[in-house]
């Protein structure tokens, strides 16, 4: 690209962002001045064993929807300050050992109380934010969600990205390819049916694309919540299949700096995490800050060996200030996320089946990777360069009885693709989208106690086409806008809730222009004068078209006691057609795919039924949960044939060639249906040790749209198999008094054969099945001061280094176009891997705060 250019574009998004800033700026500055005339009160009150009487020191109690939080110093006392004079919200009061207390607390009437913890083996009594008006306690919420706590998070050091955290979350997968490149796929749905958050913001990267992962740093998140299904209700078009929020660190105490370094070391692929945490609250001034570093090499396996083209290096930077005072808070949040991630495409040699690079454009030649390539940490010239820049305000205004939430960002996702060694600098795909996302709600609670919110949320998005010689989307425009309103109310052990939304989203695009002369660096451009002269041919159709729908959710939750319960919820979902699916031309690189749209298509709607059943006793937790989900126009991708019955494979023009880098695909629509379920069961066979079992049964299949289906189009695509998890854990709180909350743990995995697959035009190929064996130990080292000094963290995963293929994964069919009989084609998943975490935290503040 032109030098000037290039410095033209980054002022053009310096000006952007600079612009959308002073939007934030404002907001962040001005709005709370509305509310700036409340009146405060201080709630104080002291944390004890319900048994004993005796103080517990070190708990903490928190209001999560005002992000408020106090720990009880040595005589178990606490107190929280600026809280507005009125209105009824969860107080949460927890502690390692107990269980976990949620008080609903009407500010009004309660100046100082008393809690006493009950000592528990047994994980339970979350509460929720994500999906619901207010935070609400989990076992009260009747659609599926689950909460992962930072303690997971610790446990669990993920050599990937943050969504390989919770891939085994039963009804939760995801479609990879190879590490740090994860889709979230909740009950067989993904790709733009689940929509990502962070902090309740719209996580926008391009996420149509196969090898498009999401862009946060796993560093930077201390709570995930997951919708298992349809959430239109709250976040609009493309929450049809579910609602992943990922959360970052809450605000710390008054009067607190905290920080923490991380360090994690990966074997498999010699991985190097590093992450460094500060945190600040000083009368209510919060400020924070994440900076962390991830570099691998090529992963590795007893089939392939190491695997060409696995590497990453990845950089991010996060940093927050907010006010939180009496009238609520408000938090301006920037982030940033730059990953190089090389391409891999399963080249092998034909007679030593090593792997095998490209050296030129025209990829004419290609030469064996040498094994000092293979052990290398350096990016080869064929990768991704991915870059997401954040920046967006969370708000929270008390205004009498209710609150106003505003939660507003902007994001930019550079998504470059270099696929021309002879020109490492011309990137194949070069594509830039700019999102603009708004949501804005009201929650209060009538005289006789129903809980209401009301809104409007949605975003305004571009995407432009930077200079590149692939083409695979069009430029465009896309505005989404949802009103919605949902009631909540509790008659006694009955808790009911439900609402409805109207969803319009629009996209125009203007009609675009290919020049072909030069076949390897084609040129595109608008404009319709130059039709019908050489080389110039049509590449995008203008578009103009808009989708509308009404989503809808009911359901309520029984509590036969507070150790037995069910809920049951019917909810009906709506998603608008992607830019891809609508009008696609063209090849995509990372994902070794042509794929071709359809501008006909309707608009997806599902309705799923859920029921569940859940069992909290003192040394037993079970539960049972199953789902129904019938979707009409639903799309999906297949492979095109040649005239000769085989899978067609085309060069990056679309021109034919079976020897072509990409496998040309359509997308399709059908009537479908989902349906399945998860089971758990959790015993503590003795006080520290507990025994974990989990199924998960997903199955979708292709109703048609009216003739019969034949058997190799019966079932849907990307369906994970019958998967149970089973996990043996030893928790014991103190060892000797330098070693506290020791853990050690024994898992197996195991996934049945896929054999319910999409077989049509070679699609995809049957799965067989294999079994993981993993394990994991941790503690926390106790410094003089009975304060932590270090927390030490090792994992395991594929302990007996099986070799395996996930039909979840897309390297499966990354191979050459003819593989040798009696040879496993595709690339095979990671073998054994031990990770290594350290995280050493400290306190930086002046004094210890006294009550």
């Amino acid at each position: 690209m032109d030098p000037r250019k290039k410095h033209h574009l980054n002022i053009k998004l310096l000006l952007a962002i600079m612009k959308y800033y002073r939007i934030l700026l404002i907001s962040f500055l001005i709005i709370p001045l509305i509310a700036w005339g409340h009146d405060q009160k201080p709630i104080s009150g002291r944390v004890i064993d319900s048994q004993t009487k005796e103080p517990l020191p070190g708990a903490v109690v928190s209001i999560p929807d005002l992000k408020k939080s106090a720990p009880t110093n040595a005589q178990g006392v606490f107190e929280l300050t600026d809280l507005p004079i009125q209105g009824k919200y969860i107080i949460q009061v927890s502690f390692i050992g107990y269980k976990t207390l949620n008080i609903n607390l009407d500010l009004s009437k309660t100046e100082s109380l008393t809690f006493a913890l009950e000592p528990s083996f047994i994980e339970q009594a979350e509460v929720i934010v994500t999906g619901v008006s207010k935070a609400t306690e989990l076992k009260k919420s009747p659609i599926p969600i689950v909460a992962i706590n930072k303690n997971f998070i610790d446990q669990h050091a993920a050599s990937g990205n943050v969504i390989d955290l919770i891939a085994n979350v039963p009804g939760v997968s995801a479609v990879t390819t190879g590490p740090n490149i994860s889709k979230p796929y909740i009950h067989g749905l993904g790709y733009n049916r689940v929509v990502t958050l962070q902090d309740g913001i719209r996580q926008e990267g391009q996420q149509w694309g196969d090898e498009h992962g999401i862009e946060v740093d796993q560093n930077s998140i201390d709570r995930i919540e997951i919708i298992k299904g349809p959430a239109s209700l709250s976040y609009g078009s493309d929450a049809i299949g579910g609602v992943i929020n990922l959360i970052s660190p809450s605000p710390v105490s008054n009067g607190e700096v905290l920080g923490q370094a991380q360090a994690t070391y990966g074997t498999n692929q010699s991985l190097i995490n590093t992450s460094f945490r500060l945190q600040g609250n000083q009368k209510g001034l919060v400020w924070g800050t994440i900076l962390s570093g991830k570099l691998a090499k090529n992963y590795q396996n007893l089939h392939d060996g190491r695997v060409y083209n696995t590497g990453y290096a990845e950089k991010d930077a996060r940093a927050m200030i907010g006010l939180n005072r009496t009238w609520g808070y408000s938090y301006l949040n920037m982030s940033l996320f730059d990953d190089l991630q090389d391409i891999p495409d399963g080249s092998r040699d034909s007679i030593t089946r090593k792997f095998t690079k490209q050296v030129t454009d025209r990829d004419s030649l290609r030469t064996i990777v040498s094994d000092a390539e293979l052990n290398s940490y350096s990016i080869p010239v064929l990768h991704q360069h991915v870059q997401l820049y954040r920046v967006y305000d969370n708000s929270l205004f008390n205004l009498g009885s209710g609150n106003l939430i505003v939660n507003l960002g902007f994001q930019y996702s550079h998504r470059r693709e270099f696929t021309h060694p002879q020109n490492p600098d011309i990137p194949g795909l070069n594509l830039e989208l700019n999102t603009y996302t708004y949501d804005i709600k009201y929650n209060f609670e009538t005289p006789n106690n129903y809980e209401l919110s009301m809104g409007i949320n949605g975003m305004y998005q571009t995407n432009r086409l930077g200079f590149s010689t692939v083409f695979p989307i069009p430029p465009y425009h896309q505005f989404d806008i949802g009103p919605f309103f949902i009631a909540k109310r509790s008659f006694g052990k009955l808790d009911i809730s439900g609402g409805i939304r109207l969803d319009t989203r629009f996209f125009s695009a203007k009609s675009q222009l290919i020049d072909v002369e030069n076949a390897y660096y084609p040129k595109i451009f608008v404009g319709s004068n130059v039709m019908g002269l050489p080389f110039i041919l049509p590449q995008f159709q203008t578009l103009s078209k808009n989708f509308s729908g009404f989503s809808g959710s009911f359901g309520g939750t029984y509590n036969f006691s507070p150790e037995l319960l069910i809920k049951a919820n019917i909810a009906r979902g709506f998603r608008a057609p992607s830019i891809a699916e609508l009008s696609a031309n063209g090849a995509d690189p990372g994902s070794q795919i042509y794929h071709v749209g359809n501008l006909n298509f309707k608009p997806e709607f599902s309705t799923q039924e859920d029921l569940g059943g859940f069992l909290s006793l003192s040394h037993i937790s079970a539960s049972l949960e199953l789902f129904t989900n019938h979707i009409q126009n639903f799309i999906f991708q297949q492979q095109i044939l040649s005239p000769d019955g085989k899978a067609e494979r085309v060069n990056s023009d679309g021109s034919p060639n079976q020897d072509g880098t990409y496998s040309k695909f359509t997308y399709v629509q059908t009537k479908a249906r989902i349906q399945g379920g998860e089971i758990s069961l959790d015993l503590h066979l003795i006080h520290w040790l507990h025994f974990e079992n989990s199924i998960s049964i997903t199955q979708g299949e292709n109703l048609g749209n009216g003739n019969p289906v034949p058997d190799s189009l019966r079932y849907l695509p990307f369906i994970p198999p019958f998967h149970t998890h089973s996990e043996v854990k030893a928790d014991i709180r103190k060892i000797i008094p330098s070693l506290h909350n020791f853990f050690a743990t024994l898992s197996l995995d195991h996934y049945n054969a896929q054999n319910e697959f999409f077989s049509a035009y070679g699609t995809e190929t049957r799965t067989p099945g294999y079994t993981l064996l993993n394990a994991g130990l941790g503690a926390n080292i106790m410094g003089s001061d009975g304060k932590i000094f270090m927390k030490f963290f090792v994992e395991g995963k594929n302990l007996t280094n099986a070799v395996y293929q996930s039909n979840m994964s897309r390297l499966k069919y990354f191979d050459n176009a003819v593989v040798p009989k009696g040879i496993a084609p595709g690339i095979f998943n990671i073998g054994t891997n031990i990770d290594f975490k350290l995280v050493m935290p400290f306190n930086l503040s002046s004094n210890q705060k006294t009550i």
